[in-house]
This record gives structure tokens, sequence and C-alpha cells, in this order.
């Protein structure tokens, strides 16, 4: 596959941004925490993302509605850098006292974000021919994961050379680079239609995920999906190291760093035999699935952390090759005029689900022990298994509708 011109801005503009995402969270944890000394109060700052990226998902309908897809997303992106500068100047005064308004901005950040990432998605379908679905999908996932994963190492190790604020200002360049290069795309025809309010606007994709079903099982999956996989958060697995496996702190990084491993590798499969994979998207789908259960099951009960790491590979390996082909049955399974508020939907439950069942898996982890919440989170994933299975034959890309 030939990167054309308009999909190889929109992924460089969105890596350039992800990569600001990761670093100015950061440089962020890093200021309340030795500001407060709470880990409390630093891990709100997640929780704060997510339940702003969740409303987001929900009013970016409206936003839809009204303006280009192309100048929404790199306006959305000039909104973040603003609102950078100003965090960035915000950390001059800031004490004990008063960090608390950092989590306005940040939560703005991430609002914007949130209105980002579906237009993102729904943009994907409009730059790449049909057939080159699964390697744009795969190409994306692969540079995320990469990012994801190098990313906090590095934001940790350029707070040992510079300030929090100072990280904040290299932060804001690479905002300012990633507003110009979105600024550069061309602009698609995205009709929508007349409706009679907001609501209605807001309602929409909702009433297409309901009257679509392989969308309403996918939304199902989603779900379920999200909810197994709040046990990989770093808090969780920090306690698994600890108490399941009875080693040090830096296995959490080594056991984390190979479920990325794993990530990585499933988009680079998914680029190098697209041809094969869109032929079997179903197969893939209920395999990944499957496999995932077996793995977190397995992780769940093993006690030997060399295994453990390759377990977590695997994990990472068989959810992304399960990922990918089912981002590709999304962007065909409705008219591109509908993904955009497909997409805010789906958004909506992965981002709600997540800040809930992050909380729902850490009090059931102090409740019943850490190994159970593993066991809970493979057995929704053997749910979603057996949703893939029973509905291979939706799993499919449609042409038609391109």
């Amino acid at each position: 596959m030939k990167l054309n011109r308009n999909f190889s801005l929109l992924l460089l503009g969105q890596s350039l941004a992800n990569i600001g995402d990761v670093l100015y969270i950061v440089s962020v944890i890093s200021t309340i925490f030795l500001l407060t000394d709470s880990a409390i109060a630093a891990s709100f700052v997640p929780f704060t993302i997510a339940s702003s990226m969740f409303i987001s998902s929900l009013l970016t309908p409206l936003l839809v509605e009204k303006l280009n897809l192309k100048w929404l997303l790199a306006g959305s992106q000039i909104a973040k850098t603003i609102l950078l500068f100003i965090l960035g100047f915000m950390l001059i005064g800031l004490t004990a006292a008063n960090y608390y308004f950092i989590f306005l901005i940040i939560g703005l950040i991430a609002f914007f974000d949130g209105c980002a990432n579906p237009i993102r998605q729904t943009l994907t379908p409009y730059y790449v021919k049909p057939e080159h679905l699964i390697q744009a999908n795969g190409i994306s996932e692969t540079v995320t994961q990469v990012i994801q994963a190098g990313m906090w190492f590095v934001g940790s190790s350029l707070l040992i050379i510079m300030s929090s604020q100072q990280l904040i200002w290299l932060v804001g360049c690479l905002f300012v680079i990633a507003s110009i290069i979105l600024c550069l795309l061309e602009s698609v025809n995205h009709e929508t239609t007349e409706l009679k309010g907001k609501l209605e606007k807001i309602k929409e994709g909702w009433k297409t995920l309901s009257n679509t079903p392989v969308l309403k099982k996918i939304a199902w999956i989603e779900f379920l999906e999200t909810m197994a996989a709040t046990v990989w958060i770093a808090a969780i697995l920090y306690v698994f190291v600890n108490d399941a496996l009875n080693v040090d702190e830096k296995w959490w990084g080594f056991i984390n760093g190979a479920n990325f491993l794993g990530l990585i590798l499933g988009s680079a499969y998914c680029i190098k035999f697209s041809s094969f994979v869109e032929k079997k998207i179903g197969t893939f789908i209920f395999v990944g699935s499957f496999a995932s259960f077996l793995f977190t099951i397995l992780f769940s009960i093993n006690s030997i952390p060399l295994i453990s790491l390759l377990l977590s590979f695997c994990v990472g390996l068989f959810g992304q090759i399960k990922t990918i082909p089912q981002q590709t049955v999304i962007q065909t399974s409705v008219t591109k005029e509908q993904l955009s508020t497909v997409y805010t939907s789906l958004g909506a439950i992965g981002t709600g689900i997540f800040g809930v069942g992050s909380l729902v898996m850490g009090v059931l982890a102090d409740l019943l022990g850490v190994r159970i919440v593993f066991v809970i989170s493979g057995l929704l994933l053997a749910i979603v298994s057996t949703i893939a299975h029973k509905n291979k034959q939706l799993f499919i890309r449609n042409v038609m509708e391109q």
C-alpha cells in the first residue's frame, strides 16, 4: 500500500498530537504529585481525562452537523494548543493551595481530544481506498502503540533534564506543528441529514448502532472488552506484580512492555497479511477474542514472572489481531456520512465504561484479591468470543456501501 498525501498528513499530525498528549500528562502527574505528595490526587488525572472525553463523545455529533470534518479536527487541535500554553503559564504560580485549577485545563484539553479521535477514524475511509483499509488501520494502530509504549519512558526521562514547565513548552511546539499539518488536509464532502433538534442529532449514532446488526454486536463487544481491559491499568497490574508474582516493581514495566510489543506485532501482522485477514475477518475477530480470553485466564493463575511476560505478550498480540479487522468492519458497515456519529457513540461507551470499570475493578481487587479480577476479565472476554463466534457471518467488509 502506497501512503497517499492526505492519509500521511493525518497520520503525522495525529501522531505528533498523541506524543504531546502523553508527554504533557507525564508532566501534569509529576507536578501534582510533587505539590501534594498524594497518589490519590495524581490518580484523578486519568479519571478527569476519561470523564471529559465521555462528555465530548456525547456532544460531538452536534459539531459534526455544523462544521467541516477537516476543520473540526484541525480546530480541536488548535484549541488544545491554546489551552496547553495557558497550562504552561499557569504552572508558574502553581502551589499546593491552587493546584486543582490544573484539572479544569486538562479536562478541557481532553474534551477536545475526545472530539478529535472519532473524527480521525471517520476521515480514514475518505482518504484510503476500501481495499486498503485494513493496512491503513494497521499502520495507524502500530504508530499509536509505539507512541504509547515509548513516550511514557521518554517523558519520565525528559523530566530528569528539564522541569515540568519546560516539558509543557516542548509539547506546545509539537501541538503547533500538529495543528499546521492538520490544516493542510483536503476537505471532504461530508453530508449530514437534516434532523429536528439537537437531541435527535445526539441520538443519531445510538440509533445507528441499534439498527445495524453488526454494529449492535460490536457495541456489546466494546462494552465487555473495555470492562475487561481495566485490569491492565497501572494500579491493578502493579498490585498483581507485587502480590501474585512476588517480584519487584521493575517487572511491572516488563509486563507492560510485553503487552505493548504484542500490540505492535499484531498490527504488523495485519499490515503484512492484509489480503488474507480481509478474506477471513470474522475468523480473526473470533480467534483473537478467544485467544485473549484463554491467555488472560492463564495469566490470572500463573505465578512465574517469565511466563507472565509471554502471556501478556499474547494478550496484546491476539487483541490487536482482532481489533484492526473490527475497525474495518465498522468503517464499511454504514455510509461515510454516518461514521462520525457511530464513532462518537462507540467512544462514549469506551470512555464511560473505562472510567467506571477502573473504579469497580480496583474495589474488587481489594475485596476479592487481584487474581480474581483477572479471572473476571477473562470471563468477560469469553463472552466476547461467544458473540464473535455466533455472528461471524456479520463481520465482513461491505464494499457495497463505499
